[in-house]
């Protein structure tokens, strides 16, 4: 989690140096929400190597001067029937006091174990919400939630959606 702060500011401040690539006009640093996120690992062990590198999906990018929040699926770990994912919820121009990620998985993945969200599934169509410890975020502020996931060899990553109110 350290080091996803430490990568998030030094993008942060590199986007902020780039007029209108974060939707707002200028704004201080974000504030880096705590958050306890367990080491959890499978049960099983895992027989195949974890992925080389993550892969991502960002949704749309939030307007400024609305309640909007931008969400980032990050796919961290793969292995023989199972995954680990992160996903980065952004809140874009104006504060926000909840958000609501959602998307749809495409190869059968589910969702076994998740921190930081309350995430609810029906068929491959998959609702994260907040937690009440992380729900209101500043203009530019953002959290991270994550989960661990079951698979059948593809693991497309999906896009996602992010709404905010």
């Amino acid at each position: 989690a350290g080091g996803y702060d430490k990568m998030a500011a030094a993008w942060y401040a590199a986007l902020q140096s780039v007029p209108g690539s974060l939707g707002q006009g200028s704004s201080p640093s974000p504030s880096v929400s705590p958050s306890s996120s367990p080491s959890a690992s499978p049960s099983a062990s895992p027989s195949a190597s974890p992925s080389a590198s993550p892969s991502t999906s960002p949704s749309t990018s939030p307007t400024p001067g609305t309640r909007s929040c931008l969400a980032k699926y990050t796919l961290t770990g793969q292995w023989q029937g199972g995954f680990q994912a992160d996903v980065t919820v952004t809140a874009g121009g104006s504060p926000i006091s909840s958000w609501t990620v959602a998307w749809r998985f495409s190869d059968g993945q589910t969702v076994t174990q998740s921190w930081n969200a309350t995430i609810t599934s029906s068929g491959s169509q998959v609702t994260a919400q907040n937690v009440s410890y992380n729900g209101s975020l500043g203009a530019g502020a953002s959290t991270q939630f994550g989960f661990l996931g079951s698979s059948n060899g593809a693991n497309s990553v999906p896009s996602v959606t992010c709404t905010a109110t």
